[in-house]
């Protein structure tokens, strides 16, 4: 039926559905629908008559394209490859229409079946209903024969309950009695469900009597309470307990929270007694009668926080739930104890006089911090206190970091002093300075930030103090950088300046010069780049807020160093200066110039001042760079030493000049003083090595000036000063940055002598020559 409705074959399916064309074109639209372009393609590609799969095919546009386009022979596999493709899209069209007819048939069966079904459950539905409503009428018999008997067994369970309270009630005396000894809580509970019902009845005088006895009952055991309050053994929580069976009972508030807050007060005293036992306790004259505690700060503070303030929060959180958020009493009471707590801590603390490990003193402010929350949430008032006793800790171990420093850098140089005093053994040199510099240099800085790798610790992420307002802004510029860094630095160069100043104790040894001129060189060092990454490093580690306090510019900092250097360089030039003018001034002191015989040779002291000069440009070529000199004559070591004149061209010399009257050599030396440059003896001093050998040859030259004026010379004499005076123009011109420096202090000692001699008669400039290249 179905089958033969439908068309016998698919080929008659798709006759039926075409209405013109080739047999072979009406089953295209469907196939075409099917396997087509999608929408979006087919609206995108134009209009093409000659696509055999598009929309818009034109049979005869195509044929007329391929016949005008093809040969035979294409024409032929063209009409294969069609025929191919027809057989091919009429093998799916037969497919999809016996998927489709299979389906139709099978949806067609489950359609009737459910029809049948649905028959027979009506029917069944209908037989329910009709049981449901015969038993709905046969349950409105049943209740409304069973209504008077529900009424009456409802009136006998009321009386019933009503006896069994009534029973109760008679019990309550005795019950109270038994459990009031050995359970009061039991009996309190008992008591507060009966009380209500014989306050209320109390007129009648059953009533009156039971709540007569409970009474008396009740009253015994709030006295046994408050003689339990009393003893001094209870713990926070049986102490708890007691007052708020005492406030069940009705006793009066006021008194109750006055007993709490001293049997509460005794408690905590207890654990405040213990923690200060621990401590050493002090005469009057603040000497320590005791040795220091055996545990760390650490375990103190655990002890501290399990003990005195887990059972302070717990006791204070007790008060406010008994008695409410009136805490005028409990407030001062706990503040006076916290202050206790905080002063006991801060004795522990101070115990802490080494620097010893910092991670344990952190952890132990950390916990502190941590377990004392709790008690400043019921407590805001201590946060306060709480928060200065850590940063007051913290600083302090600040300052005794800044004290290690100083110590530290103070051994430092002692080791610096002992390496440089030490004796040599022979063809065995000691470190030179560069290496005791770099030593030193490096030890100080690897200390320093040591020193700021243990402060910030403070200030780690995992620390809850940290997150203050505190150690986020004042610790990080006022106590660490200022405070330590920078007091520091300044105190290294005040150290080190106070070694050009003088000894700070009377009869002290004075530094020696070598540690003069290292310390110059550690300063500059500190002016020119230590200061800079110190700071750097410093802000790194511990960032300052922008609205915190004023810190301390970099460039100031380097100021003082910088004159620091410039203080101990000047005292070394006038150190090294001296201890060679005292040479020269007793060689000239302990001479007899009028009767010393003709010179032969140079004198030893001028060969002595060559060496030490010789040394001290050794020594300051170590620290300090060469220098600027000015341009040099072509024969600077073979100028003449005039003794009248010093502008007198190099080499020249008049030996047969002979001054007419003793006013000319006086007048002459006048003469030269207006025309040379005045020479400034103890001008500041530059961070060169040229620098510092002119000032000390300058000190030198002057010293022995000023002492040839001093003395009365023959002819030998001026001779033998003008040969002293050539063979350090020989050599001390190569030291200073401008040879004119020489050549005019030594024409000035040679003019002094010329006018102190009572026979001014120069020796021949060959025979200076001579002794001098001898000697």
């Amino acid at each position: 039926g179905a089958g033969n409705g439908a068309g016998g074959s698919p080929e008659a399916a798709a006759a039926a559905g075409g209405t013109g064309g080739g047999g072979w074109r009406r089953p295209h639209g469907p196939l075409q629908r099917y396997y087509g372009p999608s929408a979006g393609e087919a609206a995108e590609a134009a209009p093409d008559p000659t696509d055999i799969n598009g929309p818009h095919f034109d049979p005869e546009v195509f044929m007329t394209k391929v016949r005008n386009e093809c040969p035979l022979g294409q024409l032929l596999a063209r009409e294969a490859a069609l025929g191919r493709e027809i057989r091919a899209l009429d093998s799916d069209m037969q497919t999809l229409l016996y998927e489709n007819y299979n389906k139709f048939i099978s949806a067609t069966d489950t359609i009737r079946k459910m029809k049948v079904d649905f028959r027979h459950m009506e029917a069944e539905m209908d037989d329910l209903a009709a049981n449901m409503a015969a038993i709905s009428a046969s349950s409105a018999r049943v209740s409304a024969a069973l209504q008077d008997r529900h009424r009456r067994g409802a009136q006998l369970a009321g009386v019933q309950a009503l006896l069994r309270k009534l029973q109760a009630l008679l019990e309550v005396p005795g019950r109270l009695r038994r459990w009031a000894g050995t359970e009061p809580a039991r009996a309190l509970r008992c008591y507060a469900r009966a009380r209500t019902v014989l306050r209320h009845y109390r007129h009648l005088p059953s009533f009156r009597a039971i709540e007569d006895e409970s009474h008396a009952i009740m009253a015994d055991l709030a006295r046994s309470l408050r003689t339990r309050l009393r003893e001094e053994t209870l713990d926070p929580k049986e102490l708890t307990e007691c007052v708020e069976m005492l406030l069940q009972l009705e006793e009066p508030p006021e008194e109750l929270s006055e007993e709490f807050l001293s049997q509460a007060g005794a408690r905590l005293e207890a654990e405040l007694a213990a923690l200060e036992a621990e401590l050493p306790t002090s005469d009057p004259s603040g000497v320590a009668s005791t040795p220091p505690p055996a545990s760390d700060i650490l375990d103190f503070v655990d002890r501290g926080s399990s003990a005195f303030v887990g059972t302070l929060c717990q006791l204070a959180g007790s008060y406010r739930t008994l008695f409410g958020e009136d805490t005028g009493r409990l407030e001062p009471f706990a503040a006076a104890l916290a202050t206790r707590y905080f002063m006991l801590l801060e004795r522990r603390l101070a115990l802490e006089r080494g620097l010893g490990d910092t991670s344990l003193l952190v952890r132990a402010l950390d916990r502190f911090h941590r377990r004392l929350q709790a008690l400043l949430e019921l407590l805001p008032a201590g946060a306060g206190a709480a928060a200065e006793l850590v940063a007051r800790a913290a600083r302090e171990r600040v300052d005794r970091y800044l004290r290690a420093l100083q110590t530290f850098f103070l051994g430092c140089l002692g080791d610096v002093r002992q390496a440089l005093a030490a004796p040599r053994p022979p063809g065995k040199e000691g470190p030179g300075l560069p290496d005791l510099l770099a030593t030193l240099a490096a030890s100080v800085l690897g200390q320093l930030k040591a020193v700021l790798a243990y402060v910030q610790l403070f200030t780690a992420r995992d620390v809850a103090f940290a997150s203050l307002p505190y150690f986020k802004g004042e610790f990080c510029v006022t106590a660490v950088r200022e405070g330590l860094v920078v007091a520091f630095v300044r105190w290294l160069c005040r150290t080190a300046r106070g070694f050009a100043d003088g000894p700070s104790e009377k009869g002290a040894p004075a530094a020696p010069p070598a540690l003069l001129l290292l310390l110059a060189r550690l300063c500059l060092d500190y002016e020119s780049s230590t200061i800079s990454y110190i700071l750097t490093l410093t802000d790194e580690q511990f960032p300052p807020q922008d609205s915190g306090p004023p810190v301390t510019p970099g460039p100031a900092l380097c100021g003082e160093a910088r004159a620091a250097a410039q203080r101990l360089l000047d005292h070394y030039v006038q150190v090294q200066g001296a201890a060679v003018a005292q040479m020269l001034r007793k060689s000239v002191e302990t001479r007899d110039w009028l009767g010393t015989v003709e010179p032969r040779n140079v004198r030893a002291v001028m060969k002595r001042v060559v060496e030490d000069i010789t040394a001290i440009d050794v020594q300051v070529g170590q620290l300090f760079e060469e220098g600027v000199r000015r341009a040099q004559s072509s024969d600077s070591s073979r100028r003449a030493f005039s003794v009248y004149s010093s502008s007198r061209a190099p080499g020249r010399y008049a030996p047969s000049y002979t001054p007419s009257a003793p006013m000319d050599t006086h007048l002459l030396s006048n003469i030269q003083k207006l025309f040379s440059e005045r020479i400034d003896i103890f001008s500041p001093v530059e961070f060169n090595k040229v620098s510092v050998l002119t000032g000390i040859i300058k000190i030198s030259l002057k010293t022995l000036l000023e002492c040839v004026r001093l003395r009365t010379l023959g002819r030998f004499g001026l001779q033998q000063v003008q040969v002293d005076g050539h063979y350090l123009q020989l050599y001390l011109w190569r030291f200073a940055s401008d040879e004119r420096v020489v050549q005019g202090l030594l024409d000035e000692v040679a003019a002094s002598a010329a006018h102190r001699c009572l026979d001014p008669v120069p020796m021949e400039h060959s025979v200076v020559e001579l002794i001098c290249e001898r000697g």
